[in-house]
Order: structure tokens, then sequence, then C-alpha cells
């Protein structure tokens, strides 16, 4: 079913194999669905993908879902597919959210550092770098019109009833693994996290037809 490109990392290939989107429910399908489509419709217009994740802090789950879902659509295919995170707040990027990443196979390399580090994050050799870092879901670095905002929290969700430039507003939300922080089930709890955020947007990119 995949078209991988030889040059995604081997490690983050094969946390990929393991995934199981057979064990994602109906109700959550009908949750992403909105996202498919939004991708579908893009697709078969030949224009290009924007997808802006948005929680409150874009410190954990927004960032995960950016990662994510470009390391998806880079899996199976998907071409101009451009994929951000924002916050209704800039704090930083959480560094348990960047060691998960870490651990199934992201080359992560800190290019600041301070209050609100910037991370650089790479899946395979010859693709362009991820650039992770807290900012505001307007912040310059994301764009301005022509996107998806999904909305990753449900703080954010009731925080933001609209999204200025937004296309589409999708919410999917998901449980913030910050609960667990300096817990001894924190790096549990965030790769947990980080395997059903993998699975729901390798889901949602297996559905496309290009």
């Amino acid at each position: 079913m995949s078209t991988k490109q030889s040059t995604m990392f081997i490690e983050i290939e094969t946390f990929i194999k393991k995934i199981k989107p057979e064990t994602i429910s109906d109700e959550r399908k009908e949750t992403l669905k909105p996202l498919t489509e939004f991708i579908q419709t893009k697709v078969s217009n030949q224009e290009e993908i924007r997808l802006n994740f948005i929680c409150t802090h874009n410190s954990r789950r927004s960032h995960l879902s950016q990662v994510w879902a470009q390391t998806m659509a880079f899996y199976f295919n998907i071409k101009n597919v451009f994929c951000y995170s924002g916050g209704t707040e800039a704090t930083a990027m959480f560094p348990m959210a960047a060691e998960t990443l870490k651990n199934a196979g992201f080359d992560i390399k800190p290019l600041s550092e301070g209050k609100n580090p910037v991370y650089r994050i790479k899946y395979a050799d010859n693709e362009h770098p991820m650039i992770g870092f807290s900012k505001k879901l307007d912040d310059d670095f994301n764009p301005k019109s022509k996107f998806a905002a999904i909305m990753t929290c449900d703080s954010a969700n009731e925080a933001c009833p609209f999204v200025f430039g937004a296309e589409k507003r999708i919410p999917i939300t998901f449980e913030d693994p910050k609960a667990f922080d300096n817990t001894p089930q924190q790096a549990e709890k965030y790769q947990e996290r980080s395997i059903q955020i993998a699975t729901e947007m390798f889901y949602v990119f297996s559905q496309i037809n290009s």
C-alpha cells in the first residue's frame, strides 16, 4: 500500500510498520474524516495542502501532530503537503515531546537555546527539515490563507471558534500528556500519545488517492 522512499530513516520506517490503524474506532474515524476530505479535495484539484495544527501552548500535541502528518505525507508519497503548528499563546516546545520524537527515529538538533528553543527535525536524508518551536497560530512562520486549522486540544478548540484565514476548521483533539509531567509515567504517556497521533495520521494519509 505504501510508496515510501528509501531515504526515510530506517528507525522511523520500522516504527511506522508497527502501526495498527485497525485499532482506530469508527467514532474516531468520523472525527478524522473532515481532514481526509480536505486533503483529498486538494490532491484532486492539484492544489498545495497546508495544515496548521493548533493547541493552547504549541508545546506538545500540536508539534507531535505537525511532525507525524508531514512524515506520513512523505511515507504515502502525497506531494505538496506543508504542515505547521501554532498556539493560542507561545511558550516552548516541551523537551519530552522532542525526546519522544527522537526515540521514534527522528533526527532532532537544537538550533537555539533559551526559554523557547528552536529545533531542527528531520525524518529523511534528502527532505527539508521541519523547524519546531512554540509560536502563536498567526505567527509569520505560519500560513495566512488557504489552510486547514486542526484543533488538537479542547481549550484551543473552545478559545478559537474562528481561525482567521483558515479554509476549514477541524477539531481533532487529543488528551494532554502534560498531566503526567514529572511523574514515573511521563515517558510512557508521551509515547502513548505519539503512537496515537502517528496512527491517526497514518490512517488519514492512507485514505488519499493520488
